[in-house]
């Protein structure tokens, strides 16, 4: 008897990875380009013609949902201008086993790209019910204070909720979100950056930010500490925008942060996934330049793909 029962322990103990497995939280990339999208608006140049047309390829703006199985809970990371679509597209993607909304959407700063969709959660669209929103405290002062933004406060379409950046927040025991400020164009709200951590992976998610070098942190160690990082990739080089001062809008070139990263070990480069592309950069659509990165051993991140 004791034999038998020891052995059926030892079985359950044997299986238990396979009873678990595709349980674990992931990450569900929902859109790769920047604020103003792709094909990208009023631009008819070598960048957007055909992606324009029917069947060309589009790209939703950036945006990432992070998925627990096993809690059946999803949180969305920003609320891009293609919220519905995004939310649609989620829900195609995991078959409809997951509720509509999230359980809580973190947005990164107020540049319309990254916050625009809450205004579809309010009155006009969806009517939404105290949807969970984390925001550093500028960001949270700035939707409180100008509408249309404040009335969702008001009418509790929206629950605001205050991120700290001495504290992780933890969402259930496999998860926590890590916030801090990375230096960026604060004209409405401070920039947030965010580490997600589960129990199986570190995702680093930068979508904006000025220039590495004026950030506090290494982001070379940054992505050491990481096992996927999505970085910010607005553009490729800075001849990108010949008709407008690409001073106004600082990023750190796509070419310099493959310069960077250039001695660092294969395994480091493998982890980043360049994301936020502006409709310019030829990442998106030249694939001799894509072909360029990926043999440099970086990545593209993948609308749809599940990291």
């Amino acid at each position: 008897m004791g034999f038998r029962f020891c052995l059926r322990v030892l079985m359950a103990v044997l299986l238990l990875p396979a009873l678990v497995r595709g349980q674990e939280p992931y990450v569900l990339v929902l859109g790769t380009a920047q604020d103003g999208g792709y094909p990208h608006i009023g631009c008819e140049r070598e960048c957007c013609a055909k992606a324009w047309q029917q069947g060309g390829q589009k790209a939703y703006v950036v945006s990432l949902a992070l998925v627990d199985p096993a809690a059946g809970q999803w949180w969305l990371f920003e609320a891009s201008p293609d919220l519905p679509r995004q939310l649609q597209l989620f829900k195609t993607l995991t078959a409809g086993k997951f509720s509509f909304l999230p359980s809580g959407i973190f947005i990164t700063h107020a540049h319309i790209g990254h916050y625009a969709g809450l205004m579809q959660l309010g009155r006009e669209a969806l009517g939404a019910k105290a949807v969970p929103v984390w925001v550093l405290p500028r960001m949270k002062g700035f939707l409180e204070s100008n509408g249309p933004w404040s009335q969702l406060v008001k009418l509790k379409n929206i629950e605001l909720k205050p991120l700290d950046t001495l504290q992780a927040l933890v969402l259930n025991e496999r998860i926590q979100i890590e916030s801090f400020t990375v230096p960026h164009r604060d004209e409405f709200s401070e920039t947030a950056g965010f580490r997600i951590k589960t129990s199986v992976k570190r995702y680093l998610f930068i979508p904006d930010i000025d220039k590495w070098s004026q950030w506090q942190r290494s982001i070379v160690q940054e992505v050491q500490q990481s096992d996927i990082a999505f970085l910010d990739a607005t553009f490729y080089s800075l001849d990108e925008l010949a008709w407008r001062k690409v001073t106004e809008v600082p990023h750190p070139t796509v070419a310099e942060t493959m310069a960077l990263f250039a001695t660092s070990p294969a395994k480091e480069r493998q982890k980043i996934h360049f994301i936020h592309l502006n409709h310019t950069n030829p990442l998106g659509f030249k694939p001799e330049i894509k072909q360029q990165a990926l043999t440099a051993g970086f990545q593209l991140a993948r609308q749809s793909g599940k990291y």
